[in-house]
């Protein structure tokens, strides 16, 4: 067999001669066999130079999933060319493409090519199969057009109409509505309307018309629909729509995004047409105040992050008074990305901790342990599962070296120590799941590849991790409050979202969120090409393939954005372009690059740019092609302005783990397409002065800055004079750099527009659809290609038997391989992985509901306690539920009266409230002749003892007893509900196991965790009782400054105060 020579270099004189070409013998191809092709691809090179090479070998012919399609033959185009060629006498290289995708849809064809029938044979789908062509969808949402087009119909006619409006009158049209909202005229009826004015007021403020389809796109949205809307359609401005119609009730609307940087920049853009139109429009970042926050909730549009909306729900529900409430009632919410927060997300659940015990030594002497130990020796890895096991080796070497008898003692748990040590070493890797900034270990989210702040690992991985890179342990956590995305939105009595990919997802959507998903149709043709996917054996291969394949491009003057999985593969990435002499742009989740987010991705469309990205470039930003000017322009008047205006940050960050950025708003003058005129740069340099002059010098908070700025960016009417100068100067260098990026963009157009490379398939086609999205945006020509290779972790991991078989067939290493048998065994392997992945999220789902309805339960009475003016009826309900709990436990029911212990129910009533000492045999047996008597008779005596005890407290200091029952109420409910936390999680941990014995583990935690809570609903009232019958105020004499003495009211105020600390500290943690 001929073995090919690696390929050296990428230019055309190390190909064979036509001479050479004719000594190889030629080989018919086999009939009704199975073919594995290596080839080349010809629109990569001049297919006249040299002919394809095809290495044919036998196996065992698949039969199609789709028996009645189109015979077709398919091949497999490839960015490689080796130094010798096998000549077959089939011409493989002219092959037809024609993918057959394995959902339940019509087969549609990839790239543009057409089909070309041949004789009968088995259907053979290419690599495109899943990997190509599954990414076009049949519906391009002409039903959806069709549904909504009458509505459309109306909101056109009313435009004229609202163009003749002068912009006072416009902004009464809000009150008219409003109005007509609150009479309870139905939303739907006010929509034709609502939308016009909303459409006039974006026109005059931001100078964007929304197109037909958008006004569709709201209308799902309104409806509470998901509504797919491809990248660079204009969902930030759709989702002004619905949330202005909604925001007429009064009521309230929160637009959730992803990130705290959208959420300030749709908020101070888009934000500006509601505003304009007369409602108040709020934002909440990371370090505000509760304050700030509550005043920001209670604006008619709320922009926020997830996060932020659901730690507040859960710091609202550890609230110890009502001033410390932010939130209020939910409405209506838009969820933008909504695919990355409720599906992305869904696995991740959003908890509050408190500190616990101090970390022990142990982490260290298990982080050393684990790294002496090898792979399959001592411990097994199961990657899928993301588990370690320690086989029988591995436990006894552990006991020999820590000295003890067994691993799993519950004094010491070193079997905890020892797996979490063994997991930070192999499954959760540097610059892959985490990266390190000074001494704190930071998680990167999977999914966006952003750093995600004070946020780490539980059940003590994190402190694992942190061993492991020798650094400082931080303290162990214990949950104090917690809720999933899933049950968080769905409290929402109106939920809708929009993405650019939610089609593959819809069988989710509506099965655990009840939302249906709808294709909203573009407003251009897409014209993007997405190029058939290229698989290697190894990943060196695959590696060398992407540089050749950027190189192509980067001559031909083409954009180019790289798709990477990891912080890592990136930067190795970028080394290589390094070496091969392009210039590029790198941005991972590393802080130097996330700075420069924004700025990387605006500029991603120039003219032979190149930019590695992880995954966060798949969302926020819109590339353009030829450069964004408006957005150069902004950064060159931000580096001008924040740095005479921004006060230095001063004061304490309320998130001590957030460090505090680093500022200079430099702009790197490689992305600017030219130097200003001395005109220009005088113009907003008279501005700037004008601005520092007004505002004063170094007087502004940077949100407050970053507001003003963002004003004088936008086209909306302005009445102050230094936002009208600085516009003025905006427009001026904004007018300069057009002049070269709209050239720049007919000469990348011209060349074929943003090419995307992938170079790994992600768990989700989603994922992947986001980074082929970011190419043929409205219209623009494009083109995506995936480099994959047999060892990426989803092939690894869940190809199965299949893969690892062929990986040991192929013995090419830097050639691209075709096969049926190895196009269906990739295929299978993603659909695995999300049905894997769909599992897991559907079981978190299923038991965080259990812990949902009693979460419901537990919040409530807390609400009940902390907003009630008057405890005493659940002070009254707590005391004789308690009587009753000790009448059971010590007489039963059944129990005929001459054989009552009534000295040992007695013995535990006056153990339990010192009140009921006059209590004995004699007066029972004289008072109560049954058992319901005996049980109303104590249920009087528990609330004639709340009664004395509330006189005797009241007479010494006046309104003290209602404080102190809202205290002990909510500080008991904290505390019981903390423990239930740990317990529950426990139990899901044990009935797991219950499989074994055929009993269905949830039905186990259903029924434990009722019992748990039953238990846990009666300790709290016990403690509850308990604490006021024993409450004692203590006066306390303030001596260190010889006050005069407090009341007692102030005296225990504080006491409660000090007390409720922890929480608020574990609040704040």
């Amino acid at each position: 067999m001929l073995e090919p020579y690696l390929l050296r270099s990428p230019s055309l004189s190390t190909f064979p001669s036509k001479q050479e070409l004719k000594n190889f013998p030629q080989k018919e191809k086999p009939e009704e066999k199975e073919e594995i092709l290596i080839t080349t691809n010809p629109s990569l090179y001049n297919p006249s130079k040299f002919q394809s090479l095809a290495l044919a070998m036998a196996m065992a012919t698949a039969t199609s999933p789709f028996p009645t399609a189109t015979p077709v033959s398919m091949s497999m185009p490839t960015a490689f060319i080796p130094n010798k060629v096998l000549t077959p006498s089939t011409n493989f290289l002219h092959n037809p493409h024609t993918v057959i995708s394995h959902l339940p849809q019509k087969p549609r064809q990839s790239g543009g090519l057409t089909a070309r029938r041949k004789r009968p044979e088995p259907v053979s789908a290419s690599l495109g199969g899943l990997l190509g062509g599954i990414f076009k969808g049949t519906d391009t949402g002409e039903g959806t057009r069709q549904k909504y087009a009458d509505t459309v119909g109306l909101i056109t006619r009313l435009e004229p109409e609202m163009s003749k409006l002068s912009d006072s009158e416009l902004r009464q049209r809000t009150s008219a509505l409003k109005e007509r909202a609150q009479n309870n005229e139905s939303l739907d009826s006010l929509l034709p309307e609502a939308f016009a004015v909303v459409r006039e007021a974006s026109k005059r403020v931001l100078g964007l018309r929304p197109f037909d389809v958008q006004l569709i796109g709201g209308m799902v949205l309104h409806k509470g629909e998901i509504a797919e809307m491809r990248t660079g359609e204009g969902k930030t401005l759709v989702a002004v729509l619905p949330a202005y119609l909604n925001a007429l009730s009064g009521k309230g609307v929160h637009i959730v995004t992803v990130n705290d940087y959208l959420a300030r920049r749709d908020c101070e853009w888009v934000g500006q047409v509601p505003r304009f139109l007369g409602l108040q429009v709020g934002l909440i970042q990371q370090n505000m105040s509760s304050a700030q926050r509550r005043e920001n909730y209670l604006c008619d549009i709320t922009y926020v992050t997830n996060s932020e909306l659901g730690f507040d729900y859960l710091r609202d529900n550890l609230a110890t008074s009502v001033d410390e409430l932010v939130l209020r009632d939910f409405n209506f919410c838009v969820i933008d990305e909504v695919d990355s927060i409720l599906i992305d997300e869904a696995r991740t659940p959003l908890i509050i901790s408190g500190p616990a015990e101090k970390p022990s030594d142990s982490y260290y002497k298990a982080a050393k342990i684990a790294a002496a130990f090898e792979r399959d020796l001592h411990y097994t890895v199961d990657e899928k599962q993301k588990t370690v096991l320690l086989t029988e080796q591995g436990y006894e070497d552990t006991e020999e070296i820590l000295n003890v008898k067994d691993l799993y003692d519950p004094r010491e748990q070193w079997a905890l120590y020892i797996l979490n040590a063994i997991k930070a070493k192999e499954l959760f890797l540097r610059d892959v799941n985490y990266i390190i900034r000074g001494k704190e270990v930071l998680i990167v989210d999977e999914f966006t590849g952003r750093v995600m702040q004070g946020r780490r690992w539980s059940d003590g991985l994190h402190q694992a991790v942190e061993a492991k890179e020798g650094l400082p342990i931080q303290n162990e956590t214990v949950t104090l409050a917690s809720i999933s995305y899933q049950n968080f939105f769905l409290q929402f009595p109106k939920l809708c979202g929009m993405t650019g990919t939610a089609a593959t997802e819809s069988t989710e959507f509506e099965s655990i969120y009840k939302l249906k998903v709808t294709i909203v149709p573009t407003n251009k043709p897409m014209i993007r090409k997405d190029e058939s996917d290229v698989v290697f054996r190894v990943a060196n291969g695959k590696w060398r393939a992407v540089v050749i394949e950027i190189t192509r491009m980067h001559k031909t003057g083409r954009p180019v954005l790289v798709g990477t999985t990891s912080v890592e593969q990136s930067d190795a990435l970028s080394e290589q372009l390094h070496e091969a002499g392009i210039p590029h742009e790198v941005l991972n989740a590393k802080p130097e690059n996330v700075e420069r987010e924004a700025e990387i991705v605006a500029q991603s469309g120039r003219l032979g740019a190149v930019t590695i990205a992880t995954n966060m470039a798949g969302r926020g930003t819109d590339i353009i092609l030829g450069g964004n000017a408006e957005f150069m322009a902004r950064l060159k008047l931000r580096e001008m302005l924040m740095p005479r205006v921004v006060k230095p940050i001063e004061g304490v960050f309320e998130s001590v783990k957030k460090l505090p950025p680093r500022k200079t708003w430099k702009v790197n003058e490689n992305i600017l397409p030219c130097d200003l005129s001395e005109r220009t740069i005088s113009t907003a340099e008279a501005a700037v002065e004008l601005a520092v002059k007004a505002w004063g010098k170094r007087s502004l908070t940077e949100l407050e800055a970053e507001e003003r700025l963002s004003y004088s960016c936008e086209k909306g009417p302005i009445r102050d004079e230094v936002i009208a100068q600085l516009r003025d100067a905006f427009t001026k260098i904004v007018g300069e750099y057009k002049i070269y990026t709209e050239e720049e963009r007919k000469k990348v157009v011209s060349a074929g527009g943003l090419h995307v490379v992938g170079t790994e398939r992600h768990e989700a086609r989603r994922i992947d659809n986001q980074l082929r999205g970011r190419s043929g945006r409205q219209g623009d020509p494009g083109s995506s290609r995936f480099f994959l290779s047999l060892e990426d972790n989803i092939f690894r991991i869940f190809g199965g038997d299949r893969i690892q078989g062929l990986m040991r067939a192929f013995r090419v290493e830097d050639l691209p391989i075709e096969s049926k048998m190895l196009t269906k065994a990739l295929d299978e392997a993603q659909r695995k992985v999300e049905n894997y992945f769909f599992d897991i999220r559907k079981q978190l789902f299923e038991y965080d509901e259990v812990l949902n309805s009693q979460r419901d339960r537990v919040y409530t009475e807390r609400r009940r306690a902390l907003q009630s003016d008057d405890l005493q009826p659940l002070m009254i309900e707590y005391a004789e539920l308690t009587m009753d709990d000790i009448l059971e436990a010590n007489i039963g029911r059944d129990i005929p009266k001459e054989s009552w212990e009534l000295a040992k129910l007695i013995a535990k009533l006056q153990q339990y409230c010192y009140l009921l000492n006059d209590l004995t045999p004699e007066l029972i047996e004289s008072k109560c002749s049954s058992y319901d008597e005996l049980q109303d008779y104590l249920r009087y005596r528990g609330r004639e003892a709340y009664f004395k005890k509330k006189e005797v407290v009241e007479q010494q200091a006046p309104g003290l007893m209602k404080e102190a029952e809202r205290f002990l109420t909510l500080s008991n409910i904290d505390r019981l509900w903390k423990e239930h936390l740990q317990a529950i999680k426990f139990v899901q941990q044990a009935v797991s196991l219950r499989g074994y014995a055929q009993r269905d583990p949830l039905i186990e935690y259903k029924l434990e965790g009722y019992n748990l809570f039953l238990e846990m609903m009666a300790q709290i009232r016990r403690n509850v009782i308990y604490a006021i019958y024993q409450f004692q105020p203590v006066m306390v004499k303030s001596q260190e400054r010889g006050d005069d003495k407090p009341s007692g009211k102030e005296a225990n105020a504080r006491e409660a105060d000090n007390d409720a600390n922890p929480i608020e500290a574990a609040q704040a943690a």
